[in-house]
């Protein structure tokens, strides 16, 4: 029996994937498909994921596509990656502002989304790139 066929074997296909936004406030619904449709890949590929991943990952993707769409021009994209125990969701748009990061404040109305997403996942940074930057979000498989 080849590597390939063992029952243990991950499809490798099934541990990434990328999609790019034109924008429009109809990537943020498509952005929770995506995520549904990387978790079920994972789940077909034999990766054991928690019970609460796929709602925590579809709530993470939705708040940081739509802080790209809202805070930066033009395009963004979406990428899930599995890495080290974790799905990476990474969102890159064209914008050079950082997130900004507020505290804890149950009076304050709105603009609680990477309050959230930081409550989730077990990281969460933003590093610049060339054409904008790119917000990091890992939640844990399992």
């Amino acid at each position: 029996m080849t590597p390939a066929h063992r029952s243990d074997a991950v499809d490798r296909s099934a541990l990434s994937t990328v999609v790019d936004f034109d924008g429009g406030t109809e990537a943020i619904p498509a952005a929770r498909d995506v995520v549904q449709d990387f978790v079920t890949r994972l789940g077909e590929a034999g990766v054991r994921t928690g019970d609460t991943l796929l709602d925590a990952a579809r709530l993470v993707a939705s708040e940081l596509v739509t802080n790209a769409l809202r805070h930066a021009p033009g395009p963004c994209r979406l990428r899930m990656t599995v890495v080290d125990g974790s799905v990476e969701i990474a969102v890159s748009d064209t914008g050079d502002g950082f997130p900004t990061f507020l505290p804890r404040d149950p009076q304050r109305v709105g603009r609680h989304g990477l309050e959230i997403v930081t409550r989730l996942c077990d990281q969460v940074i933003t590093k610049p790139d060339a054409t904008g930057k790119t917000v990091y979000a890992r939640l844990p498989l399992t």
